[in-house]
This record gives structure tokens, C-alpha cells and sequence, in this order.
């Protein structure tokens, strides 16, 4: 490292140090805390993202936000070249960065990884980060915060991209590394052209079915996603979809606060802004950067509560949709080609409920687990022709690889020539409409939520009938406060426990009692509690489940516990 590089991180490092007795650590969610001791950590992961851009050569995005969060908090995060997350072997880098306590330590950090790694830090590389933030208001002096750690490093350039929805920043960076326009303005121009090219695929069905069909309610969490829907709803009504938007968060109304998809989800009351008013509506809520996605309906006319329609079931009617779309392609006349192999493969958690894995797997599909997180979901996905991942919390998309991509682009030309406008032809386009319209760099609420309303449009569905695909088991979620939640080490994409020995057995002698019974436990990734989740066939039966699994977790590990 050159002596000039050198002096510019040690003087821009010190306006920055960091905050006493504060361990901070990358996740899923990059860093994120209250955002009064975040501006240190902001700054460093802006020194993070140039090193990566320079490792790369590529293309990096740095966001600030904290999702669903409360307004006070706020967190940053760090987009690789295919849009992606950060990779996980920076993550240790990264926490060390974080918690470097002086300026020379920061330095030393930065000089042996930048070796270990082969980074040139001589400036002869000219890098750039987009930079994008939402609508908290400690974004803004957190930004200057990313810009002066992107500065630091001689030959970085950060790029301010504004207020963005995090799916939208992800995008950018993918689409900018691709070579293909990448603005805000092109995102919301492919994913309403791909949301008119889906529905011109076929006729709507909801003019033929009994089904009463409402304009679709959206709460924006009074975030940045409410906002920049309501900018563009004018565009997508043209394409046949009416739109109404509250909780924007223009006209007041606080940020996650009683509003958003992360409330709808755990709460299963009605956000903020709705009510009778609304008895059998087809609504959504979004959260408060718009990478979450729930649908519900309000139950009574005179209640408060919501029937969820979450992550779960709308992982299923994206399964559903594509597997009718390939075996229509299937149908065609195999002289025109060669068919593929086509795998498609559906990911989920140990927390997605038993009823949608019973349901899926009845439909024909492999279903795969992996551990709590995007990170591990989207990497399992990957792996497929047609890879579909959802959380139950409404997080996930899918992912379609270049080969299947590349194929399905020559069946389509090759069936334009021979049998244009053929159900098989209008497949094709259907598919290669979606790897379009849906965000594949990242779950994206409003990309997700325009393939759910053309979907629901093909199949003449309600939201009611949508609802009815299956019926989800009782479950209950508890936590036991632990001495160190390190002791409990998991496998099987976390379902079962390796240690402390007994335990497992413990668990599974208590759920045996239980017909339709499921119950496992895991960590918490950032305190020390142990999650309890449980299911069966009946509410007060996966209460029970749950409390009695939750007192052994006490009895092995909980702080009483010698």
C-alpha cells in the first residue's frame, strides 16, 4: 500500500470510531443496529465494498437499511457483481473491519487482506460502488458516512443512486455487470413490459369465473416501496392492473410501525390504514425496503384480523404456474428439437409449514431444505434449471439458469417458425416473460407481486381460492433464554441437534406423542435463545408441543442450568 493511501484511510478512519462495547457482526442482513452507532461501521463497509469492487473488477452496490426494522434503527449492506449477497468468505473480513478498535488496527487489517487476497491498492484499477438508501432519516449522514470509507480507497469511486428499494439496487448492480441498461427508470420498464408480455400470454380467466375480482389493496409499510409503487401505479394500470396504495408514508405514518409485511405476518391483524372497509379485499403488504411480500384478506366486518396468505403459499402458486408451463412445452412436437431435462427444484426452511411441503411434494416437485436464510436458500437454488425459494416471512424469488434460459429461447424461435402462436409457443414466451419480470439478484416485493397478480389472472383465481391450495398446520414459535446458545450445534439444515447429547432424543420422544407433530430447535443468530418451533394437528396440541420442548431446552441449557 502506497504511503499516500496509507495517510488517506488513517486521517478519514479517525472521524469515524467506533462505538465502546459494541460487537457487531455480518449477517444475512449485512450490519444493521440503531442507527446512532452505525456511522463508523457504514464507513468501514464503504472501504469493504471498494476492495471488493477491486477483487472483483466488477460492479459492487452498497445499501443502507434496515428492511423491517424500526424507524430508529438502520443497517448497510453490501450487493456482489451478480446482484447478489456478499459473498460468505468475506463475511469474517467484514466483522473484523466492524470491530477493529483503532485507526493503525483498521490499517493493518485492510494492508493483510488486500495481500492474502491479491488486491492492488496501487490506484492504477478505477472502481465504482452504487450507493442507495431508503427513506429512514438517518440514511442521509449515513451515506456520506459509505462515500468518505468508498473514497478512502484510491481508485474507488462511489456513484449516489439515491432512494431505492434494496431489490432495486441488487438489480441495478446485476443488470449494470450484464452490460444492460440499468437505471431505476429500466427496472420498472422490464418489469411492467414482462407483466404485459405474461398476461398477453393468454386470455384472462377471471372474466369466465364466478370470482369477484377487486383491485388489489397494497400497504407500502410507509416505506420507500409504497412510495415508489405509488410513482408507477399509473404504468402498471395500463397494463390492467388497478392499484390502490397506503400507507406510502407521504402522508405521514411511521415507518414498520404497526404497517408492513413483517407485522401482517407475525401480528395476523390488520396494519394501520385498513379495516371493515375492506371485509374479503385482495390486499398486500410490503416491508419497509420492499424485499418482503405477504398477501392477506381482512376476516370480518366488524374484526381486526387478517387470513395470511404468506411466503409459503406463494411459493406453491409459483410452482404450480411453472410446472402447467413445462408440461405444456412438453406437449410439442419433439422433432422441432431436442427437450431438456428441465429440474426444477423448490427450496425451502425448517420453518416453512408442514402442510406446503406435504403440498408441493404431492405436485410432483423435489423440495430441498437448507439452514435459516436467504444467503444459504438462494446458493440451493442455484443449483436448479428452475431454481423457486420463498420464507414464509414473504422473502424469496426464482432463479432460472443460462442453460435452461438459452434453450428455451431456441424452442421459442424454433416453434415461432413452425407453429407460431401454439399453446407451446405461448409457454415459452410465458417463461422466458418471468426470468424477466421476476428480480432473480434478490426476493423482490414488487416484482413478486406482479407475478402473483398475472398468475391469479391466468387461473381465474380469487385470493380465496388461491388460499385453498392447502390448509396450514397449527404451529407455535417460542424462546428460552440460554447461558450460551453456542452449546446447541445442528444438522440437517437444522433440524436436528448434534449437541448436547440427549436432547434430540428428548425432543423426539415428545413429538411422538403427537400424530401430525413437528418440532425442532435451532440458535438464535444474534442473542443467546434457543427458538423453539413446533407444529400439529391442532392449536392447543402445537402449544403444548412447543412449551414442553421449550422446558427441555430449560432443564439442558437454559441460565438456570448448571
Amino acid at each position: 500500500m502506497k504511503e499516500e493511501q496509507r495517510s488517506l484511510l488513517l486521517r478519514s478512519s479517525s472521524q469515524f470510531p467506533p462505538p465502546e462495547g459494541v460487537k457487531l457482526s455480518y449477517g444475512t442482513s449485512g450490519f444493521r443496529a440503531d442507527a446512532g452507532i452505525l456511522q463508523s461501521t457504514v464507513y468501514r463497509v464503504g472501504i469493504l465494498a471498494a476492495l471488493r469492487a477491486l477483487k472483483t473488477e466488477s460492479v459492487i452496490g452498497l445499501m443502507i437499511t434496515a428492511s423491517h426494522n424500526e424507524v430508529s434503527d438502520n443497517g448497510v449492506k453490501i450487493a456482489d457483481p451478480n446482484g447478489g449477497m456478499l459473498s460468505q468468505h468475506w463475511e469474517p473480513f467484514a466483522d473484523a473491519l466492524a470491530n477493529a478498535q483503532t485507526p493503525e488496527h483498521l490499517l493493518q487489517l485492510v494492508d493483510e487482506f488486500a495481500e492474502s487476497e491479491g488486491i492492488a491498492l496501487d490506484g492504477a484499477k478505477s472502481v465504482e460502488i452504487l450507493v442507495g438508501r431508503d427513506t429512514r432519516p438517518s440514511g442521509s449522514s449515513l451515506l456520506e458516512a459509505a462515500k468518505l470509507g468508498i473514497g478512502s480507497v484510491i481508485g474507488a469511486v462511489a456513484l449516489d443512486m439515491g432512494i431505492l428499494t434494496t431489490p432495486q439496487l441488487h438489480w441495478i448492480v446485476r443488470a449494470r455487470n450484464n452490460g444492460d441498461k440499468a437505471s431505476e427508470i429500466d427496472y420498472f420498464e422490464q418489469i411492467s413490459s414482462s407483466f404485459r408480455l405474461v398476461l398477453d400470454g393468454f386470455d384472462s380467466k377471471w372474466e369466465e369465473s364466478n370470482e369477484v375480482v377487486d383491485k388489489l389493496i397494497v400497504d407500502g409499510a410507509n416505506g420507500v416501496g409504497g412510495q415508489k409503487l405509488q410513482v408507477y401505479k399509473e404504468v402498471l394500470e395500463l397494463n390492467g392492473l388497478v392499484i390502490e396504495v397506503r400507507n406510502t408514508g407521504l402522508e405521514g405514518g411511521v415507518l414498520n410501525e404497526g404497517v408492513g409485511a413483517d407485522f401482517a405476518q407475525k401480528e395476523k391483524v390488520v396494519p394501520h390504514g385498513f379495516g371493515s372497509q375492506d371485509f374479503g379485499s385482495r390486499c398486500a403488504s410490503l416491508d419497509g425496503d420492499a424485499d418482503r411480500l405477504v398477501y392477506f384478506t381482512v376476516l370480518s366486518e366488524s374484526g381486526n384480523k387478517i387470513e395470511l396468505v404468506d411466503g409459503d403459499k406463494i411459493l406453491s402458486l409459483f410452482a404450480v404456474f411453472i410446472k402447467e408451463q413445462l408440461s405444456i412445452l412438453k406437449n410439442r412436437d419433439t422433432k422441432l428439437g431436442d427437450d431438456y431435462p428441465c429440474c426444477i427444484g423448490v427450496v425451502q426452511t425448517a420453518y416453512a409449514n408442514g402442510a406446503s411441503t406435504d403440498f408441493l411434494k404431492q405436485q410432483g416437485l423435489e423440495v430441498a431444505f437448507t439452514p435459516t436464510g436467504v444467503k444459504y436458500l438462494h446458493e440451493k437454488a442455484a443449483h436448479y434449471d428452475i431454481g423457486i425459494y420463498f420464507e414464509a416471512n414473504g422473502h424469496g424469488t426464482i432463479l432460472f439458469s443460462e442453460l435452461f434460459l438459452s434453450w428455451l429461447e431456441a424452442t421459442n424461435n424454433e416453434l415461432s417458425s413452425v407453429s407460431k402462436g401454439s399453446e407451446q409457443q405461448k409457454a415459452a414466451l410465458r417463461l422466458l416473460a418471468v426470468s424477466k419480470l421476476i428480480n432473480q439478484a434478490v426476493g423482490d416485493a414488487l416484482s413478486g407481486m406482479l407475478l402473483v397478480e398475472a398468475i391469479l389472472q391466468h387461473m381465474g383465481w380469487s385470493i380465496h381460492r388461491w388460499n385453498e391450495l392447502y390448509h396450514d398446520l397449527p404451529s407455535r414459535q417460542l424462546k428460552v433464554k440460554v447461558v450460551d446458545r453456542t452449546a446447541v450445534v445442528t444438522a440437517n439444515a437444522e433440524t436436528e441437534v448434534v449437541k448436547p447429547p440427549g436432547i434430540q432424543e428428548a425432543i423426539n420422544a415428545e413429538t411422538a406423542n403427537y400424530p401430525k407433530g413437528r418440532c425442532f430447535i435451532r440458535p438464535s443468530g444474534t442473542e443467546d435463545v434457543i427458538r423453539v418451533y413446533a407444529e400439529a394437528s391442532a392449536q392447543d396440541e402445537a402449544d403444548r408441543l412447543a412449551k414442553s420442548v421449550a422446558n427441555l431446552v430449560d432443564k439442558f441449557l437454559g441460565v438456570g442450568s448448571s
